[in-house]
């Protein structure tokens, strides 16, 4: 039928495209994970290859420069463009196990919170509160302290720091649903607690969920690069763009390139989630849609 209602796929990407601010971010993303992707095949050199003749070597159009590193190399003669193109994949990935512990998480102590209420809601709603009421990079801080430098216990501080986010929204999510019909019918049915969770209740709870994720990508991967450059996250000689800035940083003045070139990877990166987010919320929210 001409007539018919649009698909909600068609009708998603219809809004979404409005925006040229999230076109950019997706684009942005997407050449970021195929870089990742295709790291071997696209990095000029090995990301812990040292050529010792070639210390700090300044970008290939400024004078000194080479065109066997583009951007120039670190204080021990690693390939900058190669640590950049290699850091891109821990980041992307550092961001995925991030959101995906922390979802987790959040989504079953929001979906237990807001299903029983009384005590259980009460005790896990307080503590979210405390986590909440503590900074996040010092909370994760604190933990990465606690469990030690490396890169998978920065992912694991950074996963704990969020999880009230997540828990928090659930919980709201569903204390809205519930009181609707589609729910009330479903309870009349017979349908079971774990049913009326799973694949009543919690399928119409997913829009802020992801962009509330989308959004987390971009946190998660600014606090482990934070937590790099304190020295709590990846250990050197890993390709991590936090433990570049870190290391690179007594150089800011002699050779600006080794410290501004992670610096922009990270804000570019951030930037682009946090604008993918933003269309995203335009797209899902009914409130938003023109």
């Amino acid at each position: 039928m001409s007539d018919a209602a649009p698909r909600p796929l068609a009708e998603f990407w219809h809004v979404f495209q409005q925006s040229r601010g999230a076109l950019l971010g997706l684009a942005v993303i997407a050449a970021i994970s195929l870089i990742a992707l295709f790291a071997e095949l696209v990095a000029p050199h090995s990301p812990i290859e040292q050529f010792r003749e070639f210390l700090l070597t300044p970008p290939a159009w400024q004078a000194g420069g080479t065109v066997q590193f583009p951007l120039g190399t670190d204080d021990i003669g690693r390939d900058v463009l190669s640590r950049l193109i290699h850091g891109a994949r821990l980041s992307m990935l550092i961001g995925l196990i991030v959101v995906t512990l922390s979802l987790a998480v959040g989504l079953a102590l929001g979906l237990l919170g807001g299903f029983f209420g009384g005590w259980v809601d009460t005790a896990i709603m307080r503590m979210m509160d405390i986590m909440l009421a503590l900074p996040s990079l010092l909370l994760a801080i604190v933990i990465a302290a606690i469990l030690g430098p490396g890169l998978f216990n920065a992912m694991l501080a950074v996963s704990v720091t969020v999880v009230p986010h997540y828990a928090r929204l659930t919980r709201a999510a569903v204390l809205a649903e519930l009181t609707k019909d589609y729910v009330i019918a479903s309870r009349m049915a017979g349908a079971g607690v774990f049913r009326l969770m799973f694949v009543v209740v919690l399928p119409n709870c997913l829009a802020p969920l992801i962009v509330q994720a989308t959004l987390g990508f971009s946190s998660a991967i600014l606090d482990a690069a934070a937590l790099g450059f304190l020295g709590l996250g990846a250990q050197p000689p890993t390709p991590e763009w936090g433990t570049m800035l870190a290391s690179s940083l007594q150089f800011l003045q002699r050779a600006p390139w080794v410290v501004t070139y992670p610096g922009l990877a990270i804000l570019i990166t951030v930037l682009a989630f946090n604008l993918l987010g933003d269309g995203l919320r335009d797209a899902l929210d009914p409130k938003l849609k023109q």
